[in-house]
């Protein structure tokens, strides 16, 4: 990566400016940027689902530093401005491309469960049955060991160029001086109200008054900001193994309900042990060939990459563009079940189960799998394949693209799995702990099934785009298992169907994974495509709205574009450090 030599003043600078942030009583609220969904310019870009995390990203850039200096910072800011769907209390997949080293790294900052946990911690003892899911989500019990704060550390170590206090002093002063609710914050709020209102730390930062936060009203978290603030000073060692740790191991032990509520909320097993042994992985990415391009994304245990991939090379054999849409988009429906039925049977943490992902991702194995697909749908479920002959080895919510003036890019989807997630702010920390460990199955015997340490499978899939050997695209999306599917259907809406990076995004989108109907978003009913595919024996159900997706395209002569969502999620942020006039 590009790297600076000016290191050691950088880190005098902030430390400098954490003094003096320290120092001030208030700040002002940090106005919200005008949105942009696309911008094309020069000297780096960032996309993200809000501006103000966007405009964090590209002032990295504009001061000189490269593209994982930039996301962490925007990341950063994303747990201040969109804490329904990130920050340090979750985890999350980084993909990046080093222009120093000419290759794409991964990491691993998935959250982990509990040393204590057991493959039938999901059962209730008294019943013999999983408990029910909703008492999962909202519970000590699904929260995983956080790893985006070591994920920060070690992508910065590695690939950055400016400290972790130059990196998260933006975030302090956004969170100290506070920024305007707009109609998603509200929103997040209100959809969660019921929840947020059984604890006592949640209500207090959430629902002072016993509603949500006004649009255009200023929201500020001074506990979020103490606690950047003692990450930038000390490290993340302090969140790990200090006072931090010790908050967020009370909260899941001992859940802060308010007196009387009469909610079931199950302490969790966490310890500081947990804590302190949890460490970020490098791991090797998901590399498939398809049309010429070289599609890089997150293997396990996310089974983004792998499905992605696997549909991909199910889809090669097909001239896709030749065909109509509507034949186009039929083949995708049937490569996402395919692909779908072997994720769900084999991709798990590859640390506790022996995943066959050079199987899955053979051309011989994509050319038995295709064979399948015939001229009506496919009934589902369908079954998963034998990948094994094949498995012959050879020499991966919210999302967030950078790229630099250096020539390195970073796909960035991070989380704290459902929309607020487990509901428990930790005490005078300002920040919610994820649900994660939902992502199991609840019950004993699969691949995915819990175990102690063990990560639990993912939908990610940070995905960069490589065109002889240069990138291409950058994109991803959050949204749980429809994060594989929006991926997919970015892919083939802009390498097949002639669609530009802008319209791929914008575009109705579809999700099939492997299930009785396939989900459709609004403006896709009615359509020429819907008639053509329930002919074909496809069915579909509407979902107001299915992930939402950023992206940076490279274009020639050193342009680059950068595109967000126009609607979805309220619509997202695009910029360029310097934009083309």
């Amino acid at each position: 990566m590009g790297r600076l030599p000016t290191r050691s003043a950088l880190t005098l600078l902030a430390a400098v400016s954490l003094i003096l942030l320290a120092a001030q009583p208030a700040l002002a609220a940090r106005p919200a940027p005008v949105k942009q969904a696309t911008v094309v310019g020069t000297g780096g870009a960032a996309a993200s689902v809000d501006p103000i995390a966007t405009k964090v990203a590209i002032d990295v850039l504009r001061r000189g530093g490269n593209a994982v200096d930039a996301a962490v910072a925007a990341a950063a800011a994303l747990g201040v401005v969109e804490p329904f769907s990130c920050g340090v209390g979750g985890g999350g997949f980084m993909v990046l491309y080093s222009a120093r080293d000419g290759r794409v790294f991964t990491l691993d900052g998935r959250e982990t469960a509990p040393a204590a946990f057991r493959p039938d911690s999901f059962i209730d003892p008294s019943t013999r049955n999983p408990i029910p899911f909703a008492e999962g989500v909202t519970s000590g019990l699904g929260v995983g060991v956080p790893g985006t704060p070591r994920l920060w550390e070690d992508a910065l170590a590695r690939f950055g160029s400016i400290p972790l206090a130059d990196a998260l002093a933006p975030s302090i002063a956004i969170a100290r001086g506070g920024f305007e609710v707009d109609q998603t914050f509200h929103d997040q709020v209100a959809s969660n109200q019921a929840r947020f209102q059984d604890f006592t730390s949640t209500r207090q930062l959430y629902l002072p008054d016993g509603s949500a936060p006004a649009v255009g009203s200023t929201f500020r978290n001074p506990d979020l900001a103490q606690v950047y603030q003692t990450l930038a000073a000390h490290g993340m060692d302090t969140f790990y193994g200090g006072d931090v740790a010790k908050a967020i191991v009370a909260t899941v032990q001992h859940p802060p309900l308010v007196s009387g509520v009469t909610r079931t909320v199950r302490p969790g097993l966490m310890t500081a042990a947990d804590l302190a042994a949890y460490r970020a992985i490098s791991r090797a990415p998901t590399d498939v060939r398809y049309r010429g391009y070289e599609v890089f994304s997150m293997g396990p245990p996310s089974s983004g990459g792998s499905t992605v991939g696997e549909a991909l090379n199910i889809l090669e054999g097909y001239d896709l563009g030749a065909l109509s849409r509507a034949d186009a988009l039929y083949l995708m429906l049937e490569a996402s079940k395919l692909a779908f039925a072997d994720r769900n049977q084999y991709v798990a943490d590859p640390d506790f189960v022996d995943v066959p992902l050079h199987g899955l991702l053979s051309d011989g194995y994509a050319e038995q799998r295709r064979a399948l697909i015939g001229p009506t749908a496919l009934p589902v479920p369908v079954a998963p394949g034998d990948p094994s002959p094949f498995d012959q080895a050879s020499s991966s919510t919210t999302h967030l693209t950078v790229s630099d003036r250096f020539g390195n890019v970073v796909s960035y989807t991070f989380t704290i799995e459902q929309i607020g997630g487990s509901g428990m702010v930790v005490p005078g920390h300002g920040f919610l702990l994820n649900n994660e460990l939902t992502d199991f199955n609840f019950v004993p015997g699969s691949a995915n099934s819990p175990a102690g340490g063990k990560r639990p499978r993912s939908s990610m899939a940070p995905t960069i785009v490589l065109k002889d050997g240069k990138p291409m695209l950058d994109l991803g999306s959050p949204g749980g298992a429809t994060i594989i599917t929006t991926v997919l259907q970015l892919l083939l809406e802009r390498l097949d169907l002639g669609r530009t990076l802008p319209e791929a995004i914008a575009t109705a989108r579809l999700s099939q994974r492997n299930t009785a109907t396939t989900q459709a978003e609004p403006a896709f009913f009615g359509t020429a495509e819907q008639a053509a595919l329930e002919a074909l024996g496809e069915s579909f159900s509407s979902t107001p709205e299915i992930g939402a997706a950023t992206g940076i395209e490279f274009l020639s002569a050193g342009l680059v574009m950068a595109a967000a969502e126009p609607v979805r999620r309220g619509g997202g942020s695009a910029m360029v450090v310097e934009p083309q006039t």
